[in-house]
C-alpha cells in the first residue's frame, strides 16, 4: 500500500474513531516548502497559483509549489485538522484549527527574495502570528488563560533556510560565520514565537540543496549533486540541534524539536528504489530555463509523479513530501521526539 493511500486510510480511522483532533491547531512557518498560497496575492515573481502546480491536489493550483499535498497538510491529517489555511486569504473571522504563514522565495534573513518581489520573512511571519494572537484568536476564548492553554497544546512546524543560502549575501561570509549568523537569528525568532504563546516546535533542517535541478544544472560536479553546497548547509544543520535543545532547556514548558530532513532527502536521493521512486535527478514538469526554474504555465507534467523526486526545478512532489511527514509522525531518527509523542507532551 502506498503512503498516500495510508495517510488517507489513517486519516479517515482518526476522524472516525477518535473523533477530536490530536492537537487543537497547527500553525506553519516557512518558504515555498511549506507556502500554500500566501505569495498569490504579494506582488512577486514567486507563484505557483498555474496549472502544473496542484494537478494532483483536490483543490486545484491553491499557489503550493508542488503537483499535490506538502509536508504541513499531511500532518494536518494525521493531527484529524483541516489544512491550514494561507494568512493572507483570511478576510473573516480568524480559524482556530491554525494558519499557514509561510512564503516562497523568503527566508530567515529579512533581505532574502527580495530580488524577486515582495515575501514574507519569518520575521514579517511571526508579526502575523503576533496580529493573529492580539487581535483573531481572542475573540474566540474565554480569556487570555484559556487562550494560552490553546496555544501551549497547538503544533508549530517551521522550514525555512534554504533560499537564505541561495542568495548573494550568503558569499559574503564564511560558511561558519554564516550558519551563526542565521541560527543567531533564528533563535530570537523562536523566542519571540515562545513570548507569544508558542510551546510545541518542530523544525526542520535545510535539505541537500546541493541535489536540487537549478543547482546540478548550473554547476559542475561530480556525481548526483554538488556536495560543495551540501557542506555548506551542513554547519547550519550540524549546530541547529544544539539550538533547538539550548532553547528547550532555558524557555519553560516549551520543546523545540529537530526534523532530521538533510540524511531523508538525501537517502532517498542516493537510494530511490527505498522510497518507491525512479527518478531522483529531473523536475517532472517542462521548467522554464532547462529544468532549473519553475513549470512553465499550462504544460502537462510528467505521467509517473509518484516515482520522481522533483516536481521542478527547485521543489519536490507530493510523494516525497508524504515520505517526510509520514517519517515524522513515526520516526524518531527524523523528529525526536516524534509527532506522535508531542502531541501527548
Amino acid at each position: 500500500m502506498s503512503t498516500l493511500i495510508i495517510f488517507s486510510v489513517l486519516h479517515l480511522l482518526i476522524s472516525l474513531v477518535c473523533g477530536a483532533p490530536l492537537a487543537p491547531a497547527l500553525y506553519v512557518f516557512g518558504d515555498s516548502l511549506f507556502d500554500s498560497g500566501n505569495n498569490n496575492i504579494l506582488p512577486t515573481l514567486s507563484k505557483a497559483n498555474f496549472k502544473p502546480y496542484g494537478v494532483d491536489f483536490a483543490e486545484g493550483d491553491t499557489g503550493r509549489f508542488t503537483n499535490g499535498r506538502l509536508v504541513p497538510d499531511f500532518i494536518a491529517e494525521f493531527l484529524g485538522l483541516p489544512h491550514p489555511p494561507p494568512r493572507i486569504s483570511i478576510r473573516t473571522s480568524t480559524p482556530v484549527t491554525g494558519l499557514n504563514y509561510a512564503s516562497a522565495s523568503c527566508g530567515i534573513l529579512p533581505e532574502t527574495g527580495k530580488s524577486l518581489g515582495k515575501c514574507l520573512s519569518l520575521d514579517d511571519q511571526i508579526d502575523l502570528f503576533q496580529r493573529t494572537v492580539k487581535s483573531g484568536l481572542p475573540n474566540h476564548f474565554g480569556g487570555p488563560n484559556e487562550l494560552m492553554e490553546y496555544l501551549s497544546k497547538s503544533i508549530f512546524v517551521v522550514c525555512i533556510g534554504s533560499n537564505d543560502y541561495l542568495s548573494d549575501t550568503s558569499k559574503n561570509y564564511t560558511p561558519q560565520e554564516f550558519a551563526h549568523l542565521l541560527l543567531d537569528k533564528l533563535s530570537l525568532h523562536f523566542q519571540r514565537l515562545y513570548n507569544l504563546g508558542a510551546r510545541k516546535v518542530v523544525m526542520f533542517e535545510i535539505g541537500p540543496i546541493g541535489c536540487i535541478p537549478s543547482v546540478t544544472r548550473k554547476i559542475q560536479h561530480n556525481g548526483k549533486c554538488a556536495e560543495e553546497l551540501n557542506e555548506l548547509v551542513s554547519y547550519f544543520n550540524d549546530n541547529l540541534l544544539g539550538m533547538l535543545q539550548n532553547l528547550t532547556s532555558t524557555l519553560p514548558n516549551s520543546i523545540f524539536a529537530p526534523g532530521h530532513a538533510y540524511w531523508l532527502g538525501y537517502d532517498a536521493i542516493m537510494n530511490p528504489s527505498k522510497y518507491g521512486l525512479l527518478d531522483t535527478s529531473n523536475p517532472c514538469c517542462k521548467t522554464w530555463a532547462n529544468g532549473t526554474s519553475a513549470c512553465i504555465p499550462k504544460l502537462k507534467p510528467c505521467p509517473n509523479r509518484d516515482q520522481h523526486y522533483f516536481f521542478d526545478g527547485y521543489h519536490l512532489t507530493e510523494s516525497v513530501y508524504s515520505v517526510f511527514a509520514s517519517h515524522c509522525i513515526n520516526d524518531r531518527s527524523v523528529c525526536s521526539p516524534t509527532l506522535k509523542e508531542l502531541v501527548q507532551m
